[in-house]
């Protein structure tokens, strides 16, 4: 089935200059958080610069698909893979969203079956519903409710109702929800005995079953986006929002006003947090996601969504792969892809399938820990520097194999560690060796700070956009880049 698609901006291709000030991610692209994303903008330039139209470009890391959407829509075939499937699924739905009307049906036949119900389990003795609790250790020490038809909040001190209303689901299990696999990672504050009552209120585990009951029962074609729509908004109905206290939570200037905090990098559940209403932050997830998808215009293409082998016939125009990039790379035929573009997992600056595994326990996915390339805190994992450089070599010898003789590589690299820079150093040596020339990098200037990013000694300021080169001569495509270096980045001092 194909799927028609809008977006304006698109319309005016990027210069290079604009690689220096990338846009703020809106629409689509900011609709769901997903780690280590990264700015369209040198994605879009890259994908329009060193791939011919109707070229394959490949993305064997795929992340938060927006190397996905920038080939598509440029009418480039595609093929990306991910061991994550929330990962892949995020990016089908940027591929191939739906319509901002079904959006909007869909979240008036869950609110007609789950809103209710879900209401009533925040009811206070002033008839409305709580908008947040805040908790401190085990005891609800504030209340808030929205202050009639005003933004102003009302915070009242729990009731005897309000205790008696949450002990009611203190003891609550998930029925339908899996059993989530966490390992013992000090980086990240997990550990193997987590559980999702750990992570969760009792009621708030209740009404995220309530949603999946009601989501089961929508039409088939709208059940992804409801359910990814869940798995964007879950982190805000955990124990891990936590209270702003002490400063204002955009200025940073001093403030006696408590601000609601976000999930993030991590499973830290702070002694004073947040107990977040979980139909309104479902509902504005959903919200967004209609809007994002109404901004999208007049359609005006066509995308063909297909299998690996449909694609490289070029009977589809891409297709999206759950599964080790090891395993299902070597299936593409030989010097077909015209650009690799990715990026890759830093060695051990993200443990994306630990951070992800409430996404995916959302989904009712069971992704493939064993398969991930990663060096992970978790010792019990077994993925260290030896395994990870092992795996890269691996990748970099199935991509000199794929690439075709004018073909591309491209990797965003971000270097933290002595041995991340070992191997960086290592991998540009084996690429020259296996015939591809390094060309040169670039910063990736981002739009917005971000807690992904990791600046401690020893890091860059930034990730790189590396090149590798096939056989093509570095010309003003590339040396016309901000910033561009024909040698390899350095760590800051």
């Amino acid at each position: 089935m194909k799927t028609q698609l809008s977006f304006p901006e698109f319309d005016v291709l990027p210069v290079v200059n604009a690689l220096a000030a990338p846009a703020t991610y809106r629409g689509l692209y900011s609709f769901h958080k997903y780690w280590g994303k990264k700015p369209a903008e040198p994605s879009r330039y890259l994908i329009k610069r060193l791939c011919p139209v109707g070229g394959l470009v490949v993305d064997p890391f795929l992340g938060s698909g927006i190397s996905a959407l920038e080939a598509v829509r440029l009418k480039r075939r595609f093929i990306g893979v991910d061991v994550n499937p929330v990962a892949v699924r995020i990016a089908r739905l940027l591929v191939s969203p739906p319509s901002a009307r079904s959006v909007y049906e869909a979240q008036i036949r869950v609110a007609a079956t789950a809103k209710q119900v879900i209401l009533e389990s925040y009811a206070t003795a002033q008839g409305r519903p709580a908008t947040h609790f805040v908790w401190n250790n085990d005891a609800i020490e504030k209340v808030w409710l929205t202050n009639g038809g005003n933004r102003n909040r009302m915070e009242l001190s729990p009731s005897d109702h309000d205790v008696a209303l949450a002990e009611q689901f203190r003891t609550f299990r998930p029925q339908r929800l899996r059993t989530p696999r966490f390992f013992t990672n000090s980086r990240i504050n997990s550990s193997a005995s987590l559980t999702l009552n750990d992570l969760f209120t009792g009621r708030a585990l209740r009404n995220i079953e309530l949603l999946l009951d009601a989501i089961d029962n929508l039409p088939m074609a709208i059940q992804e986006p409801m359910r990814l729509s869940l798995t964007a908004s879950v982190g805000q109905m955990s124990k891990m929002v936590f209270a702003i206290t002490g400063r204002g939570k955009t200025t940073g200037a001093s403030s006696d006003r408590m601000e609601v905090g976000s999930w993030v990098i991590g499973y830290w559940r702070p002694k004073r947090h947040f107990e977040v209403n979980v139909w309104n932050c479902f509902e504005r997830r959903v919200k967004k996601l209609s809007k994002a998808v109404a901004e999208l215009g007049a359609t005006h293409f066509d995308a063909n969504p297909g299998r690996l082998n449909s694609v490289c016939d070029s009977k589809a125009d891409y297709a999206l792969l759950i599964g080790d990039t090891l395993q299902l790379l070597p299936e593409l035929p030989d010097k077909s892809v015209d650009l690799i573009i990715t990026d890759p997992p830093h060695g051990d600056r993200i443990p994306y399938l630990e951070l992800s595994e409430l996404w995916n326990v959302i989904l009712g996915e069971k992704p493939l820990f064993e398969s991930e390339i990663v060096v992970s805190d978790a010792k019990d994992r077994g993925k260290n520097w030896a395994s990870y450089n092992h795996a890269m070599s691996q990748f970099l010898e199935i991509a000199d194999r794929k690439l075709s003789e004018s073909g591309f590589l491209v990797l965003f690299f971000n270097a933290r560690t002595k041995e991340s820079w070992t191997f960086l150093s290592r991998f540009s040596d084996n690429a020259n060796q296996a015939g591809m020339t390094y060309c040169g990098c670039f910063p990736l200037v981002y739009s917005a700070a971000s807690v992904v990013q990791d600046n401690r000694n020893g890091a860059l300021c930034s990730d790189f956009g590396l090149v590798f080169s096939r056989s093509r001569a570095v010309d003003s495509t590339l040396t016309d880049i901000p910033r561009w270096v024909s040698t390899l980045p350095t760590p800051k001092e």
